[in-house]
């Protein structure tokens, strides 16, 4: 069985919206899959895209062939996430001292 990471159409006529869905290459477009591992809005501006990466790798590892659009979204992602450091938490005294009653 071949398997490929594609785009599913979905949403409205001429505002479409595609989930990445893990699929038999036989299979038509947006018939039966495998497995959801990520969303793409084509009319959103900025990052419009959501890619499980760590499943986007297990798939690629077993065989599966990613179409070019789903290659240059994971490629993106992949940017996006070595980009952007995690966020962390700083409490400022206002927040860090108990409310007084007064």
């Amino acid at each position: 069985m071949a398997v490929s990471i594609r785009l599913r159409r979905e949403g409205a006529k001429n505002h479409p919206y595609y989930k990445v869905v893990v699929a038999d290459s036989r299979s038509p477009r947006d018939g039966k899959f495998i497995e959801i591992i990520g969303t793409y809005d084509p009319k959103k501006p900025g990052h419009n895209s959501t890619i499980h990466l760590d499943r986007a790798e297990y798939w690629i590892s077993k065989g599966a062939q990613p179409s070019d659009t789903v290659r240059s979204l994971i490629k993106r992602t992949k940017k996006l996430a070595t980009k952007t450091p995690a966020p962390t938490e700083t409490i400022t005294s206002a927040a860090a001292a108990p409310a007084e009653a007064g």
